[in-house]
Parts: C-alpha cells; structure tokens; sequence
C-alpha cells in the first residue's frame, strides 16, 4: 500500500497526520468500540459517496450510536480532506468513528461522551496488469470471525490473521468457508460463476454489505448478465467456472487459484472481462458528475 498523504482530519482539525494523536483511554484504542468506511476516490471524485455515508450510519446505530455528523457535514469534510491533499489522481479516503475517551475503563454502561472522528487519504493502489491477464491465487480457511460481520466495524483482527494465512502461501487472500458454505473472503466479497450465472452468498449477518459488491450487480443486469444472491456450497465454490474477489481498493479481480487447483481454465473467464470492461466505462461516466 501506498503511503498516506499528509493531511488528517481529526475532532474538527485538519493537521499533518504524523501530528494526529487520541487519548489511550479511547475506547477504539481499548475494546476497538467503533466502526469505519473506505471509499474510493476517482480523479479527486468521490465513488458512490451515498451508500458509504449511509452504511457507516447503518454501522454505527448496530452498535448504538447515533452518527456525530450529518451526510451534508461528511460530503463537507471529505470534499476538504481531498482538497488539501491536492488528490487531483485515484485515491481513497478512509473514515472511522470511535465511542469517545472516558475516565478509566468500563465496559458498561456505554458511556456518552464527545465521538472520536478521525480520516485521512492515500493514493489508490494500482493493479498490476499481469493480475488482470493472469488472475490471483487464493486459499481457503474456517471463517472464523464474530458472529456480526454486517457491522463495518474496527475490530479487525480475526481479518487480519486470516488474510496473514494467505501472506504465508504466498496468495492474494483467503476465502472463508462457515459449515460447508462460502461467506466471503477476509477482506472482500465472493463472487462465482456458475452455469453463465453470477452468484453471492446471501446478505445476512456473517456477510458485508459491500458497496462494491452492489455495484457489481447493477453492472451485470445493465449488460445481461444473470446475477443471484444465494447459497453457494463449498462444493459449488470449487466446481465454479470463474470466481472474483471485489473490494473498494481491489474494484473486480479473478481467482485462477484455489488452494493450488484451477479455477475454471486457469485463466481469467469471459464474464469477468466482460464485468471489468463495463466497470472502467462506469468510472468514465462518473468522471464529470456530481457526488
């Protein structure tokens, strides 16, 4: 990932982000007590800038606070936040609201106190074309993370050591299997295609609600492409034609890999370029429209 760029937001302050500091007794530093957003930026133009605003809110009521700000107030402060930066090329903006800092450490009652607001930028990691020729490997692994995965919430870390497990095969990701079904993967959605149809596991609690996964489903219906949300088995999964991974810094890659087998031809399939193609034309027809 690329470094970040200089300028944080931080409790109504814009400052160098290397001079950003909270308290220790923030309950995002001690029960992880927040939730966050990540949201692309395309040529200094925020990608679907609503439907981040509104699952951040959607996040936070799950964990019972109300939004510290208002969408007219974070459009504000982003629409800043890329100014300062001077994020004139492909970037993204990464935003998070904690609990707040109280005196000592309770577990409960949920404290009110003034919320922690915090978010900064960085330039959007590009992806390299032999991945988009040749497609990524993944491997598989128990999903093992908190029963509340619709929560876009900070508490990252059963994430992180499961997307390690990939690092240490020397993979792209791990896609995690719950009782014999696909869930998602440790840092992105799931997709598989099968029989020409494109399938996702459905939205429930142990599933994300990912923008970019949504995206992708409009993107199919406008070229007629059939797409389903339902049960895949794990069977299913390793029987696909093709399977993609998506996610707000990813946009669509193709797993030719799993667990040291093909997917498929091995190769990137036809419906992947066909939805990759119609992504990029999307992104050049939101270049010069409001967010």
């Amino acid at each position: 990932m690329a470094e970040p760029l200089p300028i944080c937001y931080l409790n109504d302050e814009y400052l160098p982000l290397r001079e950003a500091r909270i308290s220790p007794l923030d309950r995002g530093f001690l029960y992880s007590d927040g939730v966050y957003e990540l949201m692309p930026v395309y040529g200094g133009r925020p990608f679907r800038f609503r439907d981040h605003c509104a699952r951040l809110t959607r996040s936070l009521a799950e964990i019972r606070m109300d939004d510290p700000l208002t969408a007219a107030q974070w459009r504000e402060m982003i629409a800043t936040l890329i100014e300062r930066n001077a994020c004139a090329g492909d970037s993204y903006i990464y935003w998070q609201v904690t609990r707040g800092a109280e005196w000592g450490r309770n577990h409960a009652p949920l404290p009110v106190v003034p919320r922690t607001v915090f978010a900064f930028c960085a330039p959007f990691p590009p992806i390299a074309p032999q991945v988009l020729e040749h497609g990524v490997s993944c491997i598989t692994a128990v999903d093992t993370r908190w029963a509340r995965c619709d929560i876009k919430a900070v508490a990252l870390l059963a994430n992180v050591l499961l997307r390690q497990l990939a690092v240490d095969a020397k993979a792209a990701e791990t896609i995690l299997l719950r009782n014999g079904e696909l869930t998602e993967a440790s840092s992105a959605a799931v997709h598989v295609v099968i029989d020409g149809a494109v399938r996702t596991p459905p939205r429930t609690e142990r599933v994300l609600p990912g923008t970019t996964r949504t995206m992708l489903e409009e993107l199919a219906e406008r070229i007629g492409v059939p797409f389903a949300s339902g049960r895949v088995s794990e069977a299913a999964l390793r029987e696909a034609q093709e399977v993609w991974l998506s996610a707000a810094t990813r946009e669509v890659l193709p797993v030719t890999q799993l667990d040291g087998r093909p997917i498929g031809t091995g190769l990137p399939g036809p419906l992947f370029r066909r939805i990759h193609t119609e992504l990029q034309h999307y992104k050049q027809e939101l270049a010069c429209t409001p967010w």
